[in-house]
């Protein structure tokens, strides 16, 4: 047996936590029934002690000793009474006791000082009594004692069979216990093994791997934890695969024209200055491109970092998109798409960088100007309840699939799945949008329906107003 596994871990703090339990309870309950029978018999031995001690402090007649022997002979009461000096001047039913015998000297001190005594007795043969003696006085004198034993012999085999009973319903309820224990520790420790096992199966790369969920505590939240883990490692290898794919054919492409151009101009394969000149735009072109990725992929990896920094000052933002507009307003026309813009006059100032800010909404009009073929690509802003200012960027054009809008913000994600160069993108622009929004403190939403369209939503903070930012510098 394997003393390191759950369950048996379990199975045995169970079994050690009933133990704990059950030695107390069952000594308990022996306390109990033997205070229960000791206490009646020390009652009944008490009350009959006191009744003839009293009798006899009452009635000093000679006879009254006999009669009382012989009425305790008679009824089987088992009583001796002893004299000043301590010897035996009656005794009845009493094994091994006889008349003129003498009590300890320490009994007969008590018994004379007016105190009673309860001890045991034990005759010849072994049997035990409880024996109870009380004296007989008055206010003036100490006339000797009267014993009444009672045989205790009954109460310790009652006691016996108690323990008997005791003994044998706790190891009845030990070993039912140990049975429920071990279906318990091992239902509950089953689901951790699987758990167990499965995340080796998951850290060697079977990302398949599912734990099976069967409860809705915290074993099968885990479990869950475990399956959504595994989803989303799957996701993040396949998105990187595809990113790597996606990099290197952005890579190569670029890097394959600049190698055709740059062999046919230093080897003079043109015909003419135009047809030069022509190579020479394209080798702009494309190194410009590279460049961009190049660029998109330090900064993405800077903001992860966070060694990112952000010139924050006071931005209209009407101003940032209207620059952003200008500069996107031909791509809109060249595919004869309609500009719609909506933007609340007076909007405050947002603190922020404004470069920045121009990055995130050019990167969300380009995107939705080069996904529409044909309708309205629309900019909205306005103040929501003093405290918001929303930036809305939708189109009309071929809209996100509803599985794939949880993961269009994730690096290296592209809906465009093709590496076709009609659309290009790396995957990392949204990616960058995101965080320059978190960087400002704001928060980006996303609908969309699938050819109908795409809303992106940007909310951010005003959190002081100009007036209030130079009072505070005062």
């Amino acid at each position: 047996m394997n003393l390191n596994r759950i369950d048996v871990k379990l199975g045995v703090m169970i079994m050690l936590l009933f133990l704990v339990l059950l030695l107390p309870l069952g000594f308990v309950i022996n306390q109990i029934f033997s205070g229960f029978y000791f206490t009646k018999v020390q009652e009944e031995t008490s009350r009959l002690s006191a009744q003839y001690a009293q009798l006899l402090a009452n009635n000093r007649n000679e006879m009254m000793i006999p009669m009382i022997e012989m009425m305790a002979q008679f009824s089987q009461v088992r009583i001796f009474i002893i004299n000043p000096e301590g010897q035996i001047i009656a005794v009845a039913n009493v094994p091994g006791l006889n008349k003129g015998d003498s009590i300890m000297l320490e009994e007969l001190d008590a018994l004379a000082l007016g105190q009673t005594i309860e001890t045991t007795y034990t005759d010849p043969e072994g049997k035990p009594y409880y024996l109870t003696g009380t004296p007989i006085m008055d206010q003036q004198s100490f006339y000797g004692g009267v014993f009444v034993l009672s045989s205790i012999e009954g109460i310790y085999q009652s006691l016996r069979g108690v323990r008997n009973l005791l003994i044998l319903a706790g190891f009845g309820a030990f070993f039912i216990a140990l049975g429920f224990t071990m279906v318990l520790s091992r239902s509950l420790s089953r689901p951790l093994l699987q758990m167990e096992r499965a995340a080796r199966k998951i850290a060697k790369g079977k990302l398949e791997t599912r734990v099976e969920v069967g409860t809705t505590d915290e074993i099968g939240s885990l479990a869950m934890a475990i399956n959504d883990l595994a989803r989303d490692l799957k996701r993040y290898r396949d998105t990187r695969r595809e990113f790597l794919a996606n990099i290197s054919h952005e890579l190569r492409t670029p890097l394959t024209y600049l190698e055709g151009y740059a062999k046919v101009l230093k080897e003079g394969l043109y015909q003419s200055l135009e047809e030069r000149d022509k190579y020479l735009d394209i080798i702009q072109k494309e190194t410009k491109r590279l460049n961009q990725l190049i660029n998109d992929l330090s900064e993405l990896a800077k903001m992860e970092e966070g060694r990112i920094s952000l010139n924050f000052q006071w931005v209209d933002i009407t101003e940032v998109l209207e620059s952003v507009l200008s500069k996107t307003s031909l791509k809109a026309k060249e595919k004869g798409l309609r500009i719609q813009v909506d933007i609340e006059d007076d909007l405050p100032l947002l603190y922020g960088d404004g470069l920045r800010l121009e990055q995130i909404f050019l990167n969300l009009v380009e995107n939705a100007i080069r996904y529409t073929d044909a309708g309205t690509v629309s900019v909205q802003a306005k103040l929501v309840g003093q405290k918001i200012i929303k930036t809305i960027v939708e189109d009309t054009g071929r809209g996100i699939p509803e599985d794939e809008l949880p993961y269009i913000f994730e690096r290296f994600y592209r809906v465009e799945k093709s590496r076709s160069r009609q659309h290009g993108g790396s995957g990392l622009g949204l990616a960058i949008v995101k965080k320059l929004v978190e960087l400002h403190g704001g928060v980006i939403m996303v609908s969309s329906q699938p050819g109908k369209g795409t809303r992106f939503e940007v909310d951010f903070p005003v959190k002081v107003t100009l007036q209030d930012h130079e009072e505070g510098g005062k």
